[in-house]
C-alpha cells in the first residue's frame, strides 16, 4: 500500500504537533508506570496493547504488498525503534528525571542530519556542525548539573542512556523516510507494535524482570495509555509527517518535545530544573537554533 494522494500544506504540520504531545507526554506515563511496574513489564505490555489494536485493522493490512528488497528496511526501522530505542529509553527513565530526558530528545534533528549526510550522501552545512557540538555541551552540561534525587538517582548516566536511544531514533527515521514513499503509515507503525511486542516478550524469562504481584490502576492506566495513544498515535502521526515532508524537516519538529516535557514535568511530577540546567537548556536551545540557519555547505 504505497503513500499517494494529496493532503492541505497544513495537515502533516499539525500531526507532527499532535505527536509531539504525545510523546512528551509518554515520559511522565513512563515515571508514573514504573513506580509501580518492572521497566521490561511496562515497555512489553505497551507494545501488547498497541499490537492488539492493530488486530481490528487486518482488513486494511492485508492489502499491503511487501517487496523483498524492501524487508532489510524493514528490520533496521523495527530494531532501531522500538527495540533498541526503548531498551536504552526504559533505563534512562530509571535515572533521570523526565524533563531532563525530554532536554536530550532536541539532539535528535541533529543527528538525523549527520546520519543523512553518512547514510544517504547529503552534504552537511558548517552551521549543523557547529549547532550539533553547541547542543552536545549543553547536553553534557545538563547532565553533569543533575541532582540525585529519588526519582533520579544517576542522572548522568540516564542522560547519556536517553542519548543512545536517540542515535536508535536517527536510524529509524532514515530507514522509515526510505519506506515511505512506498507503505502506508498504518503499515509500517503495525510492524514496529508487532516486532516489539515479540521482541520484548523474551525479556518476560529473564530472572531479573520482576514480574508483577498486584494490579495498581494508575501505573496500569499509565501503561494503556503508552500502549494506544503514544504507540500507535504519536508513530502514526509521525510517520504520516514523515512521508509528507522531507526527513529533515519532520525531525525539526523533535525540538517541541522538551518545551512539552518541562512544562509536563512540572505540572504532573513537580520536576524543576535548578539555574545550571536552564543555562544548559538554553545552550541546547541555542545549538538546534545555530543549525537552522543555512549558511554555506562544507
Amino acid at each position: 500500500m504505497a503513500v499517494s494522494g494529496k493532503s492541505p500544506r497544513w495537515l502533516p504540520m499539525i500531526c507532527l504537533v499532535t505527536a509531539m504531545v504525545l510523546w512528551a507526554s509518554s515520559f511522565i506515563a513512563l515515571k508514573v508506570a514504573f513506580r509501580a511496574y518492572a521497566p521490561m513489564i511496562v515497555i512489553w505490555g505497551r507494545m501488547v496493547v498497541g499490537s492488539l489494536c492493530f488486530l481490528f485493522l487486518l482488513p486494511l493490512l492485508r492489502q499491503v504488498r511487501l517487496r523483498r528488497r524492501d524487508l532489510r528496511y524493514l528490520v533496521l526501522m523495527a530494531v532501531c525503534e522500538p527495540c533498541i530505542y526503548f531498551i536504552f529509553e526504559a533505563k534512562a527513565m530509571e535515572l533521570t528525571t523526565a524533563s531532563q530526558a525530554g532536554m536530550i530528545t532536541a539532539i535528535l534533528p541533529l543527528l538525523v542530519a549527520i546520519g543523512a549526510t553518512i547514510f544517504l550522501g547529503e552534504r552537511i552545512a558548517r552551521h549543523t556542525v557547529a549547532g550539533f557540538v553547541l547542543a552536545m555541551v549543553g547536553a553534557g552540561l545538563l547532565s553533569v548539573s543533575g541532582e540525585t534525587t529519588a526519582d533520579a538517582p544517576n542522572p548522568l548516566l540516564g542522560n547519556f542512556l536517553e542519548f543512545l536511544a536517540m542515535v536508535s531514533a536517527m536510524g529509524y527515521t532514515i530507514s522509515l523516510k526510505h519506506l515511505s514513499s512506498s507503505y502506508s503509515p498504518l503499515f509500517l507503525t503495525a510492524i514496529q507494535s508487532w516486532v516489539g511486542a515479540v521482541f520484548f516478550s523474551f525479556f518476560l524469562l529473564s530472572p531479573a524482570t520482576v514480574m508483577p504481584t498486584e494490579f495498581v490502576p494508575l501505573p496500569a492506566m499509565a501503561v494503556f495509555y503508552l500502549g494506544s495513544c503514544v504507540t500507535i498515535g504519536a508513530y502514526f502521526l509521525y510517520n504520516f509527517g514523515v512521508s509528507k515532508l522531507p526527513a529533515s524537516q519532520a525531525s525539526a519538529y523533535i525540538n517541541l518535545i522538551p518545551v512539552f516535557t518541562v512544562i509536563m514535568g512540572f505540572l504532573f511530577l513537580g520536576e524543576t530544573f535548578t539555574r545550571l540546567q536552564v543555562l544548559a537548556s538554553l545552550l541546547v536551545f541555542l545549538g538546534i537554533y545555530v543549525s537552522q540557519k543555512r549558511p554555506h555547505v562544507l
